[in-house]
């Protein structure tokens, strides 16, 4: 553990930059409460600030040091940031409070025309419709746990900051569909996001079962670099497998069954933020 310890150095880059959405969030959470109390009451942040601690304890803290030699703190560090920090994150109802947060000149000059362009409004648009979020979801938490592109991520830093970019890019849009946050309509809850969240833990399910039970090593990094606690690379793989497996099945799992309680009951009582 001590030889772990001391690989790890604080990442300057990503500590300020946490640090600064967080101060930018909270000002702006700070100004809307003035006007929206009831909107923007005080559990918004703590779930805001949560997610953002929970960011940096994922890939900035000694965990990232240790997802490089254990699979199974690498799966820990993986549901952390696509299963932990975006929906905390987007229960904070971030963007008016981000764009209220900046400075006038920033809002006025880079923020605002930004918002108002067309192309940029149909791809917002476009990438959190359910379909297109469910699959580039999918499709990322997959694709990254090829081997080939697994090996990859941890032979190359650069690789792995995009692998963590990709994961939390397209995490933050599928949990998008489930929690809408603010500014919204609103529209009544549908059956078919149950499929949603169904379909996403089958696909989690399959790849914990395959890890779990497929009896070798299915990642070489961990072959060829031993770690220095003197786990065997097939034992750590299938407790990162159960972590993924049985976690990840309670983060899609847990919200389905309050959805389902929800639809179940009278439909006035059934409505959630959807995009405009």
């Amino acid at each position: 553990m001590q030889s772990v310890l001391e690989d790890w150095s604080l990442p300057v880059w990503l500590t300020l930059a946490t640090v600064l959405t967080t101060v930018v969030y909270v000002r702006g959470w700070l100004a809307l409460r003035k006007t929206r109390p009831e909107q923007f009451r005080g559990w918004r942040l703590v779930s805001f600030l949560a997610g953002m601690a929970s960011l940096w304890i994922a890939i900035g803290s000694p965990l990232d040091a240790f997802a490089d030699v254990l699979l199974s703190a690498h799966m820990v560090e993986h549901l952390i940031l696509m299963s932990i920090v975006p929906p905390l994150v987007l229960m904070g109802l971030p963007v008016v409070p981000l764009l209220r947060g900046l400075p006038e000149i920033m809002r006025k000059w880079i923020a605002g025309p930004l918002l108002r362009l067309s192309p940029l409004r149909r791809l917002a648009h476009w990438l959190v419709l359910p379909s297109v979020a469910w699959l580039a979801m999918n499709i990322t938490f997959l694709g990254w746990h090829v081997p080939g592109a697994y090996d990859l991520a941890l032979e190359n830093e650069t690789v792995h900051d995009l692998e963590h970019l990709c994961f939390l890019f397209t995490s933050l849009l599928f949990w998008w569909c489930i929690v809408r946050p603010w500014p919204t309509t609103r529209r009544s809850l549908r059956w078919g996001i149950l499929l949603y969240l169904v379909g996403a833990d089958l696909v989690n399910t399959a790849l914990s079962a395959f890890l779990a039970f497929c009896n070798r090593p299915v990642y070489t990094f961990y072959v060829e670099h031993p770690n220095p606690f003197g786990i065997a690379p097939l034992p750590d793989q299938i407790l990162g497998a159960v972590v993924m497996w049985v976690v990840g099945s309670l983060v899609f799992l847990v919200p389905a069954g309050i959805i389902t309680i929800e639809l179940l009951q009278p439909s006035r009582n059934r409505s959630v933020y959807t995009s405009a």
